[in-house]
């Protein structure tokens, strides 16, 4: 595998290396799995346009031309003076390359209940949330493509990687030999089987989290009642988490008639002993639901699509299911009898990586709750924070004001006068109650300010302790 990575990277078979040679629209078209304009753009035939047709696009291409490293890969077969590749082999944006199965298109034959897919925004979605802190131990649990150790290694000093799925692991152990990553001890089991009563440091997964009436597809799907799978692995995570350790994953959960969802994951949180940040990006009803993952196994069009539209809708109705929720959930072992737990919609763009302060969300959320006399706290405004007001042209006084951060989670908040002047004043050097007097004073309110109601202010980390 080392002399076929050798001729990946020679001959320009990179991230950037196929966007350059696509160009921005193929490269665009692509990304929504359109072929057409990439397909064009590689006619040529040259020794890039041949790797990207072979593996990246999966149509056949001459043997006549291709390397011999190709060729002895055992990714590849012969068909007549055609040569066609056996798996997905695709660039990846940490250096690295993956290994998975071919990406099912319409047309195609059904997914084998085994199949491994590749690398995609899930995963690169993952990869965005884990801490960057470096640890010792760490295990990715489902590894699937092995797409999570590219990001861990140099990071942990010791990688398990655990799959139900033996053939997963197979085309993992590639993907790892083909991106130069070495010493990962990977496993075979369901959940945490495979580790036993082990501690970690960190533990990530990209879980099989879609909701479905029955588990048909291992990589996606578990055949766990509802979200029952994702309430499991959150509940059964603590134990193997050593003092301080983190675990960080994707995840869905159900909206179900007559429940707050809040509630619904709080609950999973709350009687772990972890200190939990559970972030909802993503909600859609059943019907977009079910759309979306009948696509993804390239089902639209074909006999049986009607049928599993209606038997999945059926299920979402006898389950009383109104939308499905999709997001992050971070957790970290704090070692305290009293948890904290911030459960939240946050859709809109926030700052990549969010693992780069992840750390400080988590910091944040159980500082604002366990800070005692919050009058005698030395509160300093968080960087980069915007006061926006909105008013009437020539008005004295604004209808609105807004605060909002420009950087990390980038949330906004609709304050008064008096959070508002606090916001301009707090610099760590003065306490909060003495400042709360002043600001009341001039400000003309009268009443002084609960030094509390700032607290959920610092829970969303627009002033810092």
């Amino acid at each position: 595998m080392e002399r076929l990575r050798d001729h990946l990277l020679e001959t320009g078979y990179t991230i950037d290396g196929v966007r350059e040679r696509l160009g921005a629209t193929a490269a665009s078209a692509l990304s929504r799995e359109e072929l057409v304009p990439a397909l064009r753009a590689t006619a040529d035939g040259d020794p890039l346009a041949a790797l990207i047709r072979l593996w990246w696009l999966g149509v056949p291409v001459p043997a006549k031309g291709l390397a011999p490293e190709v060729m002895r890969s055992g990714l590849v077969e012969a068909d007549g003076d055609q040569v066609r590749a056996t798996v997905h082999l695709q660039p990846w944006e940490t250096g690295g390359y993956l290994v998975s199965d071919r990406k099912v298109r319409p047309g195609d034959p059904a997914l084998r209940p085994d199949h491994v897919v590749g690398a995609g925004g899930a995963s690169a979605n993952l990869a965005q949330l884990v801490t960057r802190r470096p640890v010792g131990r760490a295990l990715d649990l489902g590894t699937g493509c092995g797409v999570q150790v590219l990001h861990l290694d140099g990071r942990a000093g010791h990688i398990v990687a655990t799959d139900l799925n033996p053939r997963a692991l197979e085309l993992a152990r590639l993907s790892w030999e083909l991106s130069g990553v070495s010493g990962v001890d990977a496993r075979t089991g369901s959940m945490f089987e495979p580790v036993g009563d082990e501690l970690f440091d960190l533990v990530v997964s990209n879980p099989p989290f879609v909701i479905a009436p029955r588990g048909r597809l291992t990589y996606r799907e578990t055949g766990a009642g509802g979200d029952d799978f994702c309430r499991d692995l959150v509940r059964e995570t603590p134990r193997h988490l050593r003092p301080d350790g983190q675990a960080h994953f994707l995840a869905s959960w159900m909206h179900v008639e007559g429940e707050d969802w809040h509630d619904r994951v709080g609950g999973w949180l709350r009687e772990t002993g972890c200190d939990a940040w559970v972030a909802q990006r993503d909600v859609q009803d059943p019907a977009e639901y079910v759309e979306l993952w009948l696509r993804d196994a390239a089902e639209q069009g074909t006999r049986s699509y009607a049928e599993h539209y209606d038997r999945w809708l059926s299920w979402f109705e006898e389950h009383k299911v109104e939308a499905i929720g999709f997001g992050w959930i971070s957790m970290r072992n704090s070692g305290t009898l009293d948890p904290v737990v911030r459960v939240e919609h946050l859709t809109h763009q926030v700052s990549l990586p969010v693992g780069d302060y992840v750390d400080s969300v988590l910091d944040t959320v159980a500082a604002a709750h366990r800070a005692g006399d919050l009058d005698t706290a030395r509160l300093r405004t968080v960087e980069g924070l915007l006061d926006e007001r909105i008013g009437l042209p020539g008005a004295e006084d604004p209808i609105r004001i807004v605060l909002r951060q420009t950087q990390g989670l980038r949330r906004t908040r609709e304050v008064g006068t008096v959070e508002a002047a606090l916001a301009g004043v707090c610099d760590g050097q003065l306490a909060l109650g003495p400042l709360l007097n002043v600001i009341a004073e001039l400000v003309g309110d009268g009443e002084i300010p609960n030094a509390d109601a700032v607290r959920p202010l610092i829970a969303e980390g627009y002033f810092l302790l």
